[in-house]
């Protein structure tokens, strides 16, 4: 890693230090929900200004978009979830305690989120002119159903140019350059049901479930990638009395591979397909898509990862964690494109409301952030 570019880093973030905790005191007390991220859109675009921030843009997806350097030509995306996975609405509770900040989503994303604020700021105000366009994007709906919704918005408008992609999210030491997809579905059965003893033999929409989840159970995974499938929700009926006129059920698969993805819909379909004249209606409803790897440049990818790596080395002593994950890096990697989602900061129970962070390892976090921004600035 270039020296320059580590000393530079290092004075930044403890001179700004201050900054950057205040700065996410307050971001993590704005609820947003996946959808709902209105308030955090509102206070990041009056952030950017006051950043100095000429090139704004709100898209229909909620992304918030700062545009800097030549956008003539390809473009390189740094980017970090808004959206946190609880549904509150009102201000989200906080403590801190023993250098632990505690709060609902403080860790992911909202630590990754002020790093990368942060460390696009100094590249704004300090005017630096990257041998590339830059997107510095703070992006909805990562979460849960909202199914990368934002990133996948990102690519819509802009993913024939975008060469590189870096998102901010999870623990540090991950580096994740392999997507870990998920097809995830609801499926409605609907029969005429009736009285338990006056009706018996009438069809059943609890027990035609219960065929159909025999039947994907009997499904043999693909074994070109670890692929794995799960029922995780089933509800229906009404009495212990009453032939069930309605259940339903959710059911996902999941894999690195778009291949063994694009297999296993096909069996999910001709399983639901087999339980049609069962005496119910089958409906099937789309709940959410992630992709997994598409075609990608080996040599690249691990050429792309290994030059982050080193700088995520370069402020952090240990192992780093490649292992795959579902993030907005699903994306760009089921296209082809280069991309990795690293840590940026240390913490525990993400997805609980008990999420804490360690207000200490937003500084080596920074470094991180503004480190991999440098590298396309010519430092």
């Amino acid at each position: 890693m270039n020296d320059s570019i580590k000393k530079i880093a290092e004075a930044y973030a403890a001179e700004c230090n201050a900054e950057q905790l205040d700065l996410l005191r307050t971001l993590g007390k704005i609820p947003a929900p996946s959808h709902q991220e209105d308030k955090r859109v509102a206070f990041l675009v009056d952030w950017w200004r006051s950043a100095g921030a000429e090139d704004i843009t709100v898209d229909d997806m909620k992304n918030v978009i700062v545009k800097y350097g030549p956008q003539d030509g390809e473009l390189v995306v740094f980017a970090a979830h808004t959206d946190i996975v609880f549904p509150d609405t009102e201000e989200l509770p906080m403590f801190e305690e023993n250098g632990m900040l505690h709060a609902p989503g403080i860790g992911d994303d909202t630590s990754n989120l002020v790093c990368m604020l942060m460390a696009a700021k100094y590249v704004i105000q300090n005017k630096l002119t990257p041998e590339v366009g830059l997107l510095f994007v703070a992006n909805s709906c990562e979460e849960g159903l909202g199914n990368l919704d934002g990133t996948k918005q990102l690519f819509k408008d802009y993913g024939g140019r975008i060469r590189e992609f870096i998102s901010f999210d999870g623990y540090t030491p991950q580096c994740t350059y392999s997507a870990v997809g998920s097809y995830r579905y609801e499926i409605t059965c609907k029969t005429v049901g009736g009285h338990s003893y006056v009706n018996f033999g009438n069809p059943n929409a609890i027990e035609i479930l219960a065929k159909l989840i025999e039947k994907l159970y009997e499904i043999k995974a693909p074994t070109e990638e670890f692929t794995t499938y799960n029922v995780g929700v089933i509800s229906g009926g009404s009495t212990v009395n009453s032939i069930a006129q309605q259940a339903s059920m959710m059911y996902e698969f999941r894999s690195s591979s778009q291949k063994c993805l694009d297999q296993m819909e096909k069996m999910f379909t001709e399983a639901v397909d087999s339980c049609r004249d069962c005496g119910g209606e089958l409906e099937v409803k789309v709940l959410g898509i992630r992709p997994g790897n598409g075609d990608i440049d080996k040599e690249a990818l691990a050429a792309f990862t290994a030059r982050n790596s080193e700088v995520i080395s370069a402020f952090y002593e240990g192992e780093l964690d490649y292992a795959a994950y579902s993030t907005d890096s699903n994306i760009p990697l089921s296209m082809g494109i280069p991309a990795n989602t690293i840590g940026a900061m240390v913490g525990a129970k993400a997805h609980t409301r008990e999420e804490w962070v360690e207000l200490k390892s937003l500084t080596p976090g920074l470094k991180i952030a503004l480190s991999l921004m440098l590298g396309y600035c010519g430092k």
